[in-house]
């Protein structure tokens, strides 16, 4: 009887999940990320760094919003064939473009405009195109202050790949092809591909690698929409994110695991990393009424994490003239640069999400995806 009770409450839960159109904790998990983002490129990273691992991994917000992003992105896809036989990749393609494209060209611009224009440094002028091409992760160096840009590349590359991949591949090979993905990612960072003579080659300026735990975490999210999508799969993920603590208990999780992975995480420490955070994002959603509910619904972090992404673009232009102005001023702690930069960059973020993104956005919004 009480295993017939669990499996209805796992179906009903697993109803729930299917009519949710906006998973209301998401917004908080980027406020997370991106806090992580904005700490992590903080004066204060180094000072901290000695005494606690956890704060020298600040980048790991990035890895989160990777799984996050090939989860959503995945749902999107998998949500529309379900509901009408198929998915438009002209839709989708057009959502992504209307939403990463206008903000990521205007502060490539901007950079390159300041520095390469404004301040005269023209050995930079060579890498520009590779930006406006998303391929700035395959290059060596960076045109100051856009060194972020490297993951809206790897985002790009998946977003053209995945949807074609999904479209033409059998649904029985899905979950094989992306482990086998994932596994080939993880190899490639433990350096277990050089073995098989897969190695890094040039093209010109750009340096072809299989990116250190990169592609990993995006397609671990991917996996995750691809297990919670049916019936049996969401069922498994309920019996361990199922309950309401479960949602505070796996982000502690996460906590947990950055302290006290290897200092270097290449190979199985990024899986175990990932694999964390991809059960904590599954507590996130498998249930409205989490136990994080509450904090990452609460109106300030939601509204931080609606503009992330252009916070995520701006931060560095906000650190960097956050620290000129305050440096005249004769203040160079970390405490009030961390504190003047972060706020400068939401302000940056919103009036840009307000006055410039949301005109682009408005052109998409019939198409809406869970998020």
């Amino acid at each position: 009887m009480a295993d017939r009770n669990d499996r209805n409450a796992a179906f009903r839960a697993f109803q729930a999940y299917r009519a949710t159109t906006r998973f209301g904790s998401l917004d908080g998990l980027r406020a997370l990320c991106i806090g992580a983002v904005l700490w992590h490129h903080s004066p204060l990273t180094p000072a901290y760094l000695d005494h606690l691992q956890l704060a020298g991994r600040g980048f790991a917000g990035v890895d989160f919003f990777f799984v996050l992003s090939g989860y959503l992105i995945t749902t999107l896809l998998l949500r529309e064939e379900a509901a009408t036989g198929g998915f438009s990749l002209r839709g989708f393609y057009k959502r992504r473009i209307l939403r990463i494209v206008p903000v990521y060209f205007l502060v490539v611009t901007l950079a390159a405009g300041y520095f390469i224009g404004w301040k005269g440094q023209g050995q930079w002028a060579g890498l520009l195109p590779y930006y406006y091409l998303f391929l700035s992760n395959f290059l060596v160096g960076d045109i100051p202050l856009l060194d972020p840009t490297w993951s809206l590349a790897v985002e790009e590359q998946y977003y053209l790949i995945w949807p074609l991949v999904l479209m033409v591949l059998p649904r029985r090979w899905i979950v094989p092809v992306l482990v086998l993905a994932i596994a080939a990612n993880v190899a490639g960072g433990a350096g277990v591909l050089a073995l098989v003579g897969i190695v890094p080659f040039d093209i010109g300026i750009l340096h072809i690698a299989l990116p250190t735990a990169t592609y990993a975490p995006i397609l671990l999210g991917s996996l995750l929409a691809v297990v919670m999508h049916v019936p049996r799969g969401f069922a498994a993920i309920h019996a361990i994110c199922g309950a309401r603590p479960a949602a505070v208990l796996w982000m502690l999780a996460v906590i947990v695991v950055l302290q006290l992975l290897p200092f270097d995480l290449n190979g199985w420490p990024n899986l175990a990393l990932h694999l964390t955070m991809a059960l904590a994002l599954a507590a996130l959603v498998v249930r409205e009424d989490n136990g994080m509910h509450g904090l990452l619904s609460w109106p300030p972090v939601r509204r931080v994490g609606q503009v992330s992404y252009g916070i995520y673009l701006y931060h560095l232009f906000a650190l960097h003239f956050a620290t000129l102005a305050l440096g005249a001023l004769g203040i160079g702690n970390g405490w009030p640069i961390l504190a003047c930069y972060s706020a400068l960059s939401v302000l940056i973020a919103d009036l840009s999400f307000r006055g410039f993104e949301s005109r682009f956005l408005a052109l998409g919004r019939a198409e809406k995806k869970p998020g």
